[in-house]
């Protein structure tokens, strides 16, 4: 859930892309910023961002004008992921098996959903039986499926770096969901379509084999690379969600 934001942090990005332009106060900047149209609003945001061909093109400093937090409830392997970006702030609670977890759909779909649940069982004992003696090593012993609860603040140009990421067709689903949701909590329920709208990265739709098509671009380097001059060709590296680096 979104639970913090500033009801007006639109309209004070929206002052911020004015303000360099203009010999006004602040104030006066924001007063007349509230006297816009939805269309203006969008279209000045639009304007500012310019053409972003990818998500690499990030917008310029008035999108730190404002700031969100979540308050998450995802599985562990998720939040190992969203939990490796540094531009924001996140805190966590202690990992456990209390607030249980997900069996996915292709589990469900191979037939294997009672064996995944006898070893989600098997990881909750281990753990209930280390909890008293080993509060600390206790955690260690949760499968990465069961659920966490954690908090995500970030400015809304860091939002629009890490839901666009995180959204990627090569994303784990878990993740991906999360972030589709902030995204769309900052539209709806925050009010700030106009900043929504500039994340025009972020993926809303649904895939199957989410990464098969960047590893098959991968395997494709690997067996077209050649060595010329020492240097391998055709071999890039990518990084862990398939983005070259």
């Amino acid at each position: 859930m979104l639970s913090d934001y500033d009801p007006d942090g639109e309209d004070k990005v929206l002052a911020a892309v004015c303000y360099p332009f203009t010999h006004l106060p602040e104030d006066q900047v924001l007063a007349r910023v509230r006297r816009l149209s939805a269309q203006e609003r969008v279209d000045l945001l639009r304007a500012y961002v310019g053409e972003r061909a990818n998500r690499r093109h990030r917008p310029g400093r008035a999108f730190e004008r404002v700031s969100y937090r979540f308050d998450v409830l995802g599985d562990y392997g998720a939040f190992r992921d969203l939990q490796r970006h540094r531009m924001l702030t996140v805190e966590w609670q202690t990992l456990s098996p209390r607030h249980g977890y997900d069996v996915p759909d292709a589990v469900h779909e191979a037939g294997l959903a009672r064996p995944f649940e006898e070893a989600m069982e098997r990881s909750a004992e281990l753990h209930d039986a280390l909890a008293d003696r080993f509060p600390v090593e206790a955690p260690y012993a949760v499968a990465l499926a069961y659920r966490l609860r954690f908090v995500m603040q970030m400015n809304a140009r860091e939002a629009m770096h890490v839901l666009e990421l995180r959204t990627s067709p090569q994303g784990h689903p878990s993740y991906r969901r999360i972030c589709q949701e902030m995204h769309r909590l900052i539209a709806e329920e925050a009010g700030h379509p106009a900043i929504a709208e500039a994340m025009r990265h972020v993926d809303h739709g649904t895939y199957d084999l989410e990464r098969l098509a960047s590893e098959r671009t991968a395997a494709r380097r690997r067996t077209g690379g050649r060595r010329t001059g020492g240097r391998r060709t055709g071999d890039r590296r990518t990084g862990p969600s398939g983005e070259r680096r």
